[in-house]
């Protein structure tokens, strides 16, 4: 008959097991855990198919004046890709019908097109302006094309507490250094629900530029997070950009032809 060990043998080899353990788990490197937990936060937003949302923009300048306008998004998820998405303005009246199609990729350039319904023409957004200002707000055209992995690499740099909530606090870095116009972000997501809470946004030059909080979250189908307000506060000409959210609404059927270059000039 095999002979067992003692129970001295087992707590022994317990004690070296669990001594053992979080060198192993220590041993992912800041940039393996930033990519870890960035691919956490899309998986766990992975499976909407299709969306649409009503919004609300209000652009205040240095001085307190503020501008509001009225628009709409929907949003398709691709497989295997980036989402698509049509921003549609519906007011103030020299802006209504003023329409941007965004197809955003994993890898290489996304693809954008701004609809202008004064010039009744389609004009492409190049890749060397996506860092410009959308539709004379804070956020650039990148900020409103959909964050894909795969367009950043990242770090891990510390866990904290913000408000009220403790965060993995990451950085990313642009893939597409020549034409982003940043150099990188600072993320902060909360540890239970890998929402993002908060972003810093350093220029070129590594200077802060805006920073954007993200509140008022609530849980759509059980499942997909959404905040209910953003806002984008550039630090460098004191303006700033709120964007309210309301009527969130998921799986109602858009299909690809709805994102069409086509169906800029057709948008209601």
């Amino acid at each position: 008959m095999k002979r067992r060990g003692s129970p001295l043998m087992y707590l022994l080899t317990a004690v070296v097991l669990f001594m053992f353990l979080p060198a192993v788990a220590g041993a992912e490197t800041p940039e393996e855990k930033g990519l870890a937990i960035a691919r956490e936060a899309d998986a766990r937003d992975t499976g909407f198919r299709d969306s649409t949302v009503n919004l609300l923009m209000i652009l205040r300048n240095r001085h307190g004046q503020e501008s509001i306008r009225r628009m709409r998004i929907r949003t398709l998820e691709v497989e295997g890709d980036g989402d698509k998405s049509l921003s549609i303005f519906d007011s103030p009246r020299d802006v209504r019908g003023t329409a941007l199609l965004t197809y955003t990729h994993k890898f290489g350039d996304d693809d954008q097109w701004l609809y202008l319904p004064a010039l009744k023409r389609v004009k492409r957004i190049s890749s060397r302006n996506k860092s410009g200002s959308f539709m004379g707000s804070e956020f650039a055209y990148e900020d409103i094309a959909s964050q894909e992995v795969e367009k950043y690499t990242y770090k891990w740099i510390r866990d904290e507490v913000y408000d009220g909530q403790e965060c993995f606090v990451i950085e990313r870095y642009p893939v597409d250094r020549k034409n982003s116009g940043y150099k990188r972000q600072v993320i902060w997501i909360d540890k239970k629900e890998y929402r993002t809470l908060k972003v810093d946004y350093y220029d070129r030059k590594d200077s802060l530029l805006k920073t954007l909080t993200l509140s008022g979250y609530r849980k759509y189908n059980n499942r997909f997070w959404r905040a209910s307000e953003m806002n984008m506060v550039n630090h460098q000409n004191g303006k700033s950009t709120r964007l309210e959210f309301s009527d969130y609404r998921f799986g109602v059927g858009l299909r690809d032809s709805d994102f069409s270059r086509n169906s800029l000039k057709r948008v209601r």
